[in-house]
């Protein structure tokens, strides 16, 4: 077994506990918490596929901006267990089957993927996921639309400016 298999098995591991924990966990505040372990190992995934780019942004975007707005969110709502309507048993219920019919169809994925000849994904490059070929891509072919991104994000903000201005 060579290193990026068990790095691969680790990470796997790590998310899926700790998308458990975000399910499990009775406060929204560890929630919240096991969610950003739950984006550092996708970014080690990431990693793995050599696409360093995606695990960067996906840091900084996802464990970073939104992760600290949710916390905001939950602080702001002031979540209380006396405030939060009980669910019934029929929610419960309902909630458990389906759980029980994803995991069904997830066991015959998992056993039809198994019985598949070829297995591996094949790259045509082993620099796919670099910076270097997206940075060329984005400036040659994909300029127009870049630019034209931009400038929607610069009215944008313009927008944001003059509407929360006060007279």
């Amino acid at each position: 077994m060579s290193v990026t298999e068990i790095l691969f098995f680790f990470l796997s591991a790590l998310a899926v506990f700790s998308a458990v924990m975000v399910l499990v966990s009775k406060s929204p505040v560890h929630s919240v918490l096991w969610l950003i372990a739950v984006f550092f190992a996708i970014s080690g995934h990431y990693v793995l596929l050599n696409a360093q780019f995606l695990a960067i942004v996906n840091l900084i975007v996802y464990a970073g901006a939104i992760m600290v707005l949710f916390l905001f969110v939950i602080m702001l709502m002031n979540l209380n267990a006396e405030t939060e309507p009980q669910k019934h048993m029929w929610m419960k219920l309902a909630g458990v089957i389906s759980g029980g019919c994803l995991l069904i169809i997830l066991v015959s994925m998992v056993r039809q993927a198994v019985d598949l000849p070829g297995k591996t994904a094949l790259m045509k490059e082993g620099n796919i996921g670099l910076i270097g070929n997206l940075g060329k891509a984005l400036f040659s072919d994909y300029v127009v639309p870049f630019e034209i991104t931009s400038v929607l994000f610069l009215s944008a903000m313009v927008g944001a400016v003059v509407i929360g201005k006060k007279e």
